[in-house]
């Protein structure tokens, strides 16, 4: 059995450009809406969220659309010769948009847990929004924060419907792990999709293992604070 170990290159280089995107996205977003008080506020959130409930399918269908040929954004891209579907990048966005409202929601939360009256305090005495974000509101909300980028990567990891209908399923190219699995298996090749099956769950275990490791080692250090 020929291995081509392409699919896990363009996974882990899918995964962590998605993973970096979502991040700083997500934590701007979640931190811009944490202290967003309109009456926009459930609808903006609503649409940030959107991904995570829809189809996969559905997703990577609404991309083909907007940055289709003749999409709103296709059309941009074409003034400067640029082509995104079918290409690496399409598997960026694709990860991006799928991991973002896990990203998003659980940075949020953080935010939102933090105790208003130390924020004031700090906007009191004259200190720059963008220091408020920086030196108070991040280091208060960094375990919540950390997991939304472990849940985001672990999601990045596993896309495959919005994948295949904005990247295909090219190798070497957009074709990535649950991609392999899911052509192997149809073309009868059990032993390839098995051990790509395995390899996709020792890396999802250690993502959860790492994510539970790092909530165990704050809660303990919050502890410690807080008996001293």
């Amino acid at each position: 059995m020929e291995f081509d170990i392409s699919p896990l290159i363009v996974s882990v280089k899918t995964t962590l450009a998605a993973t970096l995107i979502t991040f700083v996205l997500g934590l701007l977003a979640a931190y811009w809406m944490a202290g967003y008080r309109k009456k926009l506020k459930g609808l903006i959130d609503g649409i940030f969220i959107l991904p995570m409930v829809l189809p996969p399918t559905v997703v990577g269908f609404l991309l083909l659309i907007l940055v289709g040929r003749r999409g709103p954004v296709g059309r941009i891209l074409q003034y400067f010769d640029t082509n995104i579907i079918f290409s690496w990048s399409a598997t960026v966005i694709a990860a991006v948009v799928v991991s973002f409202p896990m990203m998003y929601k659980t940075a949020k939360g953080a935010f939102e847990q933090i105790d208003q009256n130390i924020l004031f305090a700090a906007r009191t005495l004259g200190v720059p929004e963008w220091k408020v974000f920086l030196k108070v509101s991040i280091p208060l909300a960094w375990p919540g924060i950390v997991a939304g980028g472990i849940l985001a990567f672990a999601r990045a990891l596993g896309e495959f419907g919005a994948t295949m209908m904005l990247a295909g399923n090219i190798p070497g190219r957009t074709q990535t792990i649950p991609m392999a699995i899911y052509f192997a298996v149809e073309g009868g090749n059990e032993n390839l999709a098995y051990l790509w099956v395995a390899l996709i769950m020792i890396i999802s275990f250690l993502v959860i293992f790492i994510m539970n490791y790092w909530l165990e080692y704050q809660q303990k250090f919050i502890r410690g604070r807080r008996g001293c």
